[in-house]
């Protein structure tokens, strides 16, 4: 089985089962669904978005879902659309349970306002072959606002599998995200920009 490289990924339809997700496929396209093998985290340093307490701290998606569709002779007109509740969000790191705790329920309250914007979105715009990969333009729907953003993307597309990996960054303040400042005399302060990473795996679906 030959594999290509090709940069896609990431989206905005509503949560629902796999099978949902399968459908809506094109003439000349494949869909691939995302896995649970998927990865998707924030990672920040001490200023980082969530980084309370002078810690270092890396936030992952405990749900998605998501789907490539995949045009094999005309990789450009791909799409990619993913979804991701804002309260599936859990910080993993530092290893002190009590900490994870308190900034965890600071970052859906406070920062993201779960209940008011329960989901967080992405859906690409474009695809560009590049010398890599492929460049990835795209709308990233957070706390209610929605953005352009711009991703660079390595994957691999095969029969069954399609494989991943990308990054990029945002400013909070983009999307009306005032960034935090507290502790003692206010001095841990969250920086603006805030970095982004997946490992995406999908699978091809079977359904019409």
């Amino acid at each position: 089985m030959s594999v290509r490289r090709y940069a896609l990924l990431a989206g905005g339809i509503s949560l629902g089962c796999t099978a949902a997700w399968a459908q809506g496929g094109e003439p000349d396209s494949v869909v691939y669904v995302l896995s649970a093998a998927s990865r998707f985290e924030v990672k920040t340093g001490k200023a980082g978005l969530f980084g309370f307490a002078g810690h270092a701290h890396v936030v992952r998606a405990r749900g998605f879902a998501g789907r490539v569709v995949y045009h094999p002779n005309a990789p450009s007109d791909s799409r990619v659309e993913i979804v991701v509740p804002a309260d599936s969000l859990d910080v993993l790191a530092p290893p002190d349970t009590a900490e994870i705790r308190k900034v965890t329920q600071a970052m859906r309250t406070d920062v993201l306002h779960v209940d008011e914007y329960p989901v967080i979105s992405f859906v690409s715009t474009s695809v560009t072959p590049t010398v890599d990969g492929f460049q990835l333009e795209g709308r990233l729907t957070l706390a209610g606002q929605t953005r352009e953003v711009s991703c660079d993307i390595r994957a691999e597309v095969g029969t069954d599998t399609l494989r991943a990996t990308g990054g990029f960054s945002v400013k909070q303040t983009d999307y009306g995200i005032r960034p935090y400042r507290g502790g003692p005399a206010g001095t841990v302060r969250v920086a603006d920009r805030v970095s982004f990473s997946f490992e995406a795996v999908g699978i091809r679906s079977t359904g019409p």
